[in-house]
């Protein structure tokens, strides 16, 4: 479970949508990146549940050795059957991206990476029975299942807000999306494209500026 670009740009897209007091629950939180970059930009009060139980031991030591650790709350257990303290006013998720895809043979590799535990249609209940009714979610998506999630969050009550494609470089497919829904209509949609390099494999102006307050050497 490395930092990735994608979960980075979940964290610093979605870091700039939540006000400064909030609580906010992390599905999924994995080393706890995604609450770690919440925390540094709000003062918001952050929970995250993660099931890998060796995630989890990574997550309670990086969560509780930094500034925002009164902040941060951990939970290990099963998102589709743990009972949460409240009702959160924001959820976020980088899910499982594959359904039926190539299995990884590494068991953690393949529980992260595969929703063998939490499909999408899981995922949505989930997040459906634990926001608050004005609450808001945001997730990261391969980009050919946002029009299936899509479907899955308007058959559960929820409408797109808006939605980041991203591609690598202008000359590639989009290959990640970023999607944020609320229980209010909004049409239409906001939509937006995102480009992490140019051509020439500098980094682009735009990712430079949702991602320079988390990377070093931007």
């Amino acid at each position: 479970m490395k930092v990735c670009t994608d979960a980075c740009l979940l964290g610093a897209w979605f870091s700039k949508k939540i006000p400064q007091h909030a609580t906010v629950l992390d599905i999924g939180a994995g080393t706890g990146l995604l609450m770690m970059m919440l925390a540094q930009r709000s003062q918001s009060e952050i929970h995250g549940i993660e099931i890998d139980p060796a995630a989890y031991e990574q997550l309670q030591e990086n969560t509780s050795q930094n500034d925002w650790k009164q902040r941060l709350q951990v939970f290990a257990g099963d998102a589709r059957t743990y009972s949460f303290p409240h009702k959160y006013d924001y959820i976020i998720s980088n899910p499982p991206f594959f359904e039926s895809d190539w299995l990884s043979t590494d068991n953690r590799e393949q529980i992260a990476k595969h929703s063998t535990l939490l499909t999408l249609d899981e995922l949505i209940h989930v997040i459906a029975h634990n926001l608050q009714p004005q609450g808001s979610f945001g997730i990261l998506l391969p980009f050919h299942r946002w029009e299936y999630f899509d479907k899955l969050a308007g058959f559960n009550g929820f409408f797109l807000q808006e939605k980041v494609v991203v591609k690598q470089t202008p000359r590639h497919a989009p290959f990640r999306v970023l999607l944020q829904y609320t229980r209010n209509p909004h049409h239409p949609a906001s939509a937006i494209d995102l480009t992490i390099q140019q051509i020439d494999g500098a980094y682009t102006g735009e990712f430079v500026g949702l991602l320079k307050d988390y990377y070093l050497y931007l």
